[in-house]
């Protein structure tokens, strides 16, 4: 059990385990330290994570980083437009031995999912993953069965543009609690990536940082992070704004906006939101969610006044 107050000694420990992190995870991926903080709030929340990216910029590379970095178990399945919802859940085979029907697990039964290139699958089979993010758990004939604890997805995505891609649909964008971009790194991390040693021989090399026992107790820290009311006063009227002209964020949106910051705020050693929290997970949070993008949550946030 943990005390029902975050404690200031608590928030700055955390901190800086949290810090040491992604120290370790930007020395695999260079030059993106925002975004691997952004990453691990997303675990830190309890959510899910989507980049939506170009290939070749390390978001696979990201991935298998931060599930060694915390002992966890990692799979990486190819979508592709052939896939079927089986070959991600499993299903249940007939055994002739015991004359009954047995079921094997797909890959889903994993702690760190990486779902590649997901908009390539067929929306049925993009479908197939909505129970597992929302409930933690798969349905086969019948039958429920629980996933490992924790149970993190992360996606990509490629550009809508590019030939073979089937747009995701919004119940599925909304199981996401943040997307992010990596984008191609600065000149000098750059530089230093094709002077230095292959990213992948590091990560080979690279131990667990943190026990997942750790964070998961940290998870349970996020959620005592003090809001008060102006803040949740704030909260609201992003929501308000983005449903002036349309449906903009739902209630589960503000839930995820509201998780987010608090992780945010623990990782800057807090033991209460500030605006600025929320401005920082923000566009993450919300740009998936607009039909505006990051963009519109950009304006958003300038519009709606800080308390």
């Amino acid at each position: 059990m943990i005390d029902l107050v975050l404690t200031s000694a608590e928030a700055l420990h955390s901190a800086g385990r949290l810090q040491d992190l992604v120290s370790s995870l930007s020395e695999v991926i260079l030059g993106k330290k925002p975004v691997i903080q952004l990453a691990v709030s997303c675990l830190l929340s309890r959510g899910h994570l989507l980049f939506e990216d170009q290939p070749g910029v390390g978001k696979t590379l990201l991935s298998q980083a931060l599930a060694q970095a915390l002992g966890l178990q990692f799979r990486r399945v190819q979508f592709t437009s052939d896939l079927l919802p089986a070959d991600i859940l499993g299903a249940s085979i007939y055994n002739r031995d015991t004359g009954a029907f047995t079921f094997h697990p797909g890959p889903v039964f994993t702690q760190v999912l990486l779902a590649d290139e997901i908009n390539r699958a067929t929306p049925k089979t993009q479908s197939a993953l909505l129970e597992a993010m929302e409930e933690g758990r798969v349905t086969c004939d019948g039958h429920s069965h629980s996933l490992p604890v924790p149970f993190f997805v992360i996606a990509t995505q490629n550009p809508s543009t590019q030939i073979g891609t089937f747009m995701l649909p919004e119940s599925q964008m909304d199981r996401f609690l943040m997307r992010l971009a990596l984008g191609v790194p600065d000149r000098q991390a750059e530089r230093v990536m094709l002077q230095g040693q292959d990213r992948r021989e590091m990560l080979r090399d690279m131990g667990p940082v943190m026990p997942w026992s750790e964070l998961a107790h940290m998870q349970q820290l996020a959620r005592l992070v003090h809001v008060s009311e102006p803040l949740l006063d704030y909260l609201q009227n992003l929501l308000s704004a983005s449903r002036a002209t349309g449906h903009g964020l739902s209630p589960r949106a503000g839930l995820a906006l509201l998780a987010a910051a608090r992780a945010w705020a623990l990782f800057e050693g807090r033991v209460m939101v500030l605006p600025e929290d929320v401005q920082a997970v923000g566009p993450a949070v919300m740009g998936h969610r607009l039909s505006g993008g990051a963009e519109e949550a950009a304006e958003l946030l300038a519009e709606v006044a800080v308390p």
